[in-house]
């Protein structure tokens, strides 16, 4: 029997082509290579494609940061892709996660791995997830959405009329709208990037003028006080769960820097909840991922507040994290599904998808 010509696709152009590189080359390393014929494919910064020409088994593990040697010029992706039976794009962020790629391999007419087109769209921008959350009727921090006009900010209001602001006024209307503290996050961005938690004014308006860096659309969101929890999810149709996990984070909160590089962050993968809480959180993650179209995989997370035990959606990410300290794989290898076995299941669901 021919072993399944499998192309996983890692890099890409957004803020988090490091972590999508070390992602890409851990899906490698736990693929069942009886099975499948894995093709390599890097994407630079510059959105150049390469054949990752390193032997399979001699993949060492690499850190966020370090750059690839072994890699060979691609002059036509699209023919390339097209000889793929199926595509595992481990692209996170912008150009990977939003939509982009899986419009490109629509086109290719190639099955691939995770959300198709529109929840993959919706889920990379943080206002229109909010905004199907809400219609979901599922709980969700108070939030603010302003959008950058050059010098100016555009405050945009529940019905979508928008008022026009200098910084400092646009700060006040913020203030006026919930306390201290709040984050700010740019509209589309993954990994914590660009992610500020501010306590006064003066920290709000250079949250702002750096989350405008990465995206025109930014979030204000009040901030929460309570446990950080995650739930994976997997499946289209009939969708199962993980149990849920917890982080504490290093830092003030869970940013790029207490992810990638403060080894005091920790993971547990078994949260301290109550089990109706528990049950809950998978009952409303299922829910989460039904509302915006999800196929194949999620991770839903969310936080429990302090002395309430409310459940409070905090996002959904088409395309988590698949490095070693990643929460979707040890999520369901604690669950009793080992890595190898989750991404054979992953691959299934992108064949039937097709179907």
């Amino acid at each position: 029997m021919d072993k399944m010509k499998l192309g996983v696709i890692f890099g890409g152009m957004s803020t988090e082509h490091d972590v999508s590189i070390v992602s890409g080359l851990s899906v490698i390393k736990n693929l069942n290579q009886k099975i499948y014929k894995i093709h390599p494919i890097y994407i630079d910064k510059e959105g150049n494609w390469y054949r990752y020409t390193k032997n399979i088994r001699e993949i060492e593990t690499i850190q966020v940061g370090d750059a690839l040697q072994e890699i060979e010029k691609i002059e036509n992706p699209m023919q390339y892709i097209k000889q793929m039976d199926c595509v595992f794009p481990v692209l996170h962020g912008l150009y990977g996660e939003d939509g982009t790629i899986q419009g490109f391999l629509e086109l290719a007419k190639v099955p691939y791995v995770g959300c198709k087109v529109l929840a993959s769209s919706i889920c990379m921008d943080k206002v229109y997830t909010k905004i199907i959350f809400e219609k979901a009727g599922l709980k969700q921090a108070p939030y603010i959405y302003i959008r950058k006009d050059r010098d100016n900010y555009r405050y945009i209001q529940p019905d979508f009329t928008e008022e026009v602001y200098n910084l400092e006024e646009i700060s006040k209307k913020i203030e006026n709208a919930f306390p201290y503290p709040m984050f700010i996050k740019p509209s589309n961005s993954g990994s914590s990037v660009g992610i500020c938690k501010v306590k006064n004014r003066e920290e709000l308006k250079k949250a702002i003028l750096y989350a405008s860096q990465y995206d025109k659309k930014i979030i204000i969101e009040q901030a929460i006080v309570g446990k950080e929890v995650e739930c994976a999810v997997l499946g289209t149709e009939e969708v199962i769960t993980s149990g849920v996990g917890e982080i504490i984070a290093a830092e003030e909160f869970y940013n790029f820097s207490s992810k990638y590089h403060n080894q005091n962050s920790k993971t547990l993968l078994q949260a301290d909840l109550p089990e109706e809480i528990t049950k809950e959180i998978q009952k409303q993650a299922i829910k989460a991922f039904k509302a915006v179209d999800g196929s194949g995989l999620s991770r839903v997370d969310f936080f429990v507040e302090k002395d309430t035990n409310n459940i409070i959606l905090n996002e959904i990410n088409t395309m988590p994290g698949f490095t070693a300290i990643s929460m979707y794989p040890k999520l369901f290898e604690n669950s009793g599904i080992s890595y190898s076995k989750l991404l054979d299941k992953l691959i299934e669901l992108a064949l039937e998808k097709n179907q």
